[in-house]
């Protein structure tokens, strides 16, 4: 069973991606945008709820 800082190093690595991704894409794809979001507010919940500082992280700051 993974720790839990493993846990969290995978999630705000895959936060980070997602940002990467969801960035140039918003403006050609909204459909695509709006579900990608969907797991950006997941990841950004779960991240918060294990006490990681986003401020730094959050791109979209939304």
């Amino acid at each position: 069973m993974p720790s839990a800082a493993d846990i969290i190093k995978d999630y705000v690595t895959e936060f980070s991606r997602l940002q990467d991704w969801m960035i140039p894409i918003r403006e050609i794809a909204p459909d695509t945008y709006a579900s990608m979001h969907k797991r950006y507010i997941e990841l950004k919940v779960t991240l918060a709820s294990l006490g990681v500082n986003l401020t730094q992280l959050d791109r979209l700051n939304e």
